[in-house]
């Protein structure tokens, strides 16, 4: 969602330089961002400290930068650009950074709920009125000569129309669909004439397996078994993505691929896919929006009431009405 903003500096004025601080997981996606010059590692763990560690960065970076935007509202996550003695520090209030941060805006969670629309805010002048601003959708740069290579190395056939599942999600088993329901969604695609691709991270790996399992072997499990840049490359070969709220569902989007996006404890109106071609799955139950990680009743209805045809449907849909 960040490439929002980095669209919309690039905007304002195209000479402007952007180069991003950011663990090394996320160099695979800031490398397909025609707007970044250079991504610049940071190897610490979420939540710690390591104030020395962030001293010798932001020293490193010194005389090089007019402004740097914190994204993150936390107190640790502004100490590099304040070692780098970066003239405008400009954050959102957050936890006691006053002085670390000299440019504080004020977040106006009424006006620009949206996390995207917060991203983009941070890059406008501190004069200008809050408001919701315009939104820019991601486009991420694909590889035709990697993604062919990655399609022989994993046995992807792409010659054959193929269906993108994600059934993970960082954020836990609130946003997660039921793995068995992938599974049945599977065989309808199967029977449709598509092959069945499942895509995320190690930690998904055992979701896919109860997705091939329950399908009949189906489904292909890729989890764990392709690098983060070679799904980049994969993901836009399929006819539609079928997804939990997770960032592999922002990536399909900005490889320009149709989105089936399934919510539960988090509403789609704070992170919806960026693109114009998405099919929103979302009961809006009463005990929703939780923001929670674990359904705090055990049922978890908000995902286990969304049936398997109410997601094919919505596929078929994008299917049938969206050039590709």
């Amino acid at each position: 969602m960040v490439q929002s903003l980095f669209m919309a500096l690039k905007h304002q004025n195209q000479d402007n330089t952007i180069d991003v601080v950011a663990p090394a997981w996320s160099a695979p996606v800031l490398a397909r961002m025609l707007e970044v010059r250079r991504w610049i590692e940071i190897d610490i763990g979420h939540g710690e400290l390591q104030l020395n560690k962030r001293r010798r960065v932001g020293k490193s970076l010194r005389g090089q930068y007019d402004q740097a935007i914190i994204l993150p509202r936390s107190f640790k996550s502004a100490l590099i650009p304040y070692f780098a003695k970066i003239p405008q520090r400009t954050a959102y209030r957050g936890e006691m950074r006053y002085g670390v941060v000299n440019d504080m805006r004020p977040l106006d969670k009424e006006v620009t709920y949206k996390a995207v629309e917060r991203y983009v805010n941070l890059g406008k002048d501190a004069s200008e009125a809050i408001q919701a601003p315009e939104i820019r959708f991601p486009k991420l740069q694909l590889d035709m000569n990697k993604r062919h290579k990655a399609a022989l190395k994993l046995g992807v056939n792409e010659g054959k129309p193929c269906v993108a599942f994600m059934p993970g999600a960082e954020f836990g088993p609130s946003k997660c669909w039921p793995a068995e329901y992938f599974g049945e969604l599977a065989v309808k695609f199967k029977q449709d004439g598509y092959e069945v691709y499942i895509f995320g991270s190690p930690k998904d790996h055992a979701i896919g397996e109860t997705i091939v399992k329950s399908s009949n072997g189906v489904a292909k499990n890729l989890c764990g078994q392709s690098t983060l840049e070679e799904v980049i490359d994969l993901l836009s070969l399929a006819k539609v993505a079928i997804t939990n709220d997770s960032g592999l569902m922002h990536i399909a989007a900005a490889v320009d691929r149709p989105v089936v996006a399934i919510y539960g404890s988090i509403t789609p109106e704070y992170t919806p896919p960026l693109t114009n071609t998405a099919e929103i799955q979302y009961l809006n139950l009463e005990c929703s929006p939780c923001w929670e990680k674990q359904c705090r009743y055990g049922h978890y209805d908000c995902l286990r009431n969304l049936s398997v045809n109410r997601i094919y449907e919505s596929a078929s849909k994008l299917l049938k009405h969206v050039s590709i």
